[in-house]
């Protein structure tokens, strides 16, 4: 680790605090250091003269399910999200992937809004939230005051490592609107090992199921592209087709031959193409099947 770039290290316990070092866009931000710390070891990332840590910030964090907006503040960890009894009940497919993120240890330091930021196409959070429909709060400090905007999620993310999140701003939540009644997702993921390793490819399906069909179909996928991404040709695919028994195999044929218009993987040291697409054909047959079985 190269500790000779920070030169100062604060701790702001509010966000107009935190904000305000951030103005200059040089600050580092650590929050769990699950990403940061072995992208700085190996040199990927350098640290910036300022390290910011975003721990103490008051109201950062929590995940608030009163309303009909939910909103995860940056800061709440990915085992916060895994406990949430409120959260399992509103949103499963969310807390399902919270369940195969990483190991114990990871998954009590690292943070969604850092897992976000990271903009890793094979970040595990970002497709249960793309079909969610989630958006991020971005907030910065300009001419004496907190502004802040929001993002669709699927707008965030810029190419591996790069978001539209501008260097002084702050990620301070992920919302989304309540599911309706009907609405059910799931969530599937593959990795050398089930939960400890970062994902080969990971499918995200969700839909209103009423009176046997599908309506508002979100899909979303991870490691399959520069990006996490929405699978709108499945989606197309889907939307508006029949799930029941005597039905359900043309309507999978249908998104599965879909598929491999939207999911364009490479080579690497993890897997090869082909079995990345491979994957993505068999995790949206599995997830259809599910969903039938609701």
């Amino acid at each position: 680790m190269d500790m000779q770039t920070i030169t100062s290290y604060l701790a702001p316990r509010s966000i107009d605090e935190a904000l305000q070092a951030m103005a200059g866009g040089t600050a580092t931000l650590f929050c769990g250091g699950t990403d940061l710390s072995p992208q700085t070891e190996s040199g990927v990332r350098r640290y910036g003269a300022t390290l910011l840590n975003l721990r103490r910030i008051e109201g950062l964090g929590g995940i608030q399910t009163e309303g009909n907006e939910i909103r995860i503040g940056a800061t709440t960890t990915v085992s916060e999200i895994r406990r949430n009894a409120a959260l399992a009940g509103i949103a499963p497919v969310l807390v399902e992937a919270a369940e195969h993120f990483a190991s114990e240890q990871i998954r009590n330091a690292a943070s969604v809004g850092g897992n976000l930021c990271n903009a890793s196409p094979a970040g595990d959070l970002s497709p249960p939230l793309l079909v969610l429909d989630a958006s991020v709060e971005l907030a910065c400090w300009h001419d004496g005051a907190v502004q802040t905007r929001r993002v669709p999620l699927e707008r965030f993310f810029l190419a591996p490592g790069k978001t539209v999140k501008r260097a002084e701003e702050l990620l301070t939540a992920v919302v989304f609107d309540r599911p309706a009644g009907d609405f059910v997702a799931r969530f599937r993921k593959s990795g050398p090992r089930p939960a400890l390793e970062i994902s080969t490819v990971s499918v995200a399906l969700g839909a209103r199921v009423a009176a046997g069909r599908l309506s508002q179909v979100r899909v979303a996928m991870g490691s399959v592209a520069p990006t996490p991404l929405r699978a709108r040709h499945v989606e197309a695919a889907l939307e508006g087709k029949p799930i029941h028994a005597s039905a359900v195999a043309s309507t999978i044929a249908a998104a599965v031959d879909a598929a491999a218009q939207d999911a364009k993987p490479i080579d690497d040291v993890r897997a090869s193409a082909w079995y990345r697409s491979h994957l993505v054909r068999v995790f949206v047959e599995e997830v259809l099947h599910d969903l039938r079985r609701d």
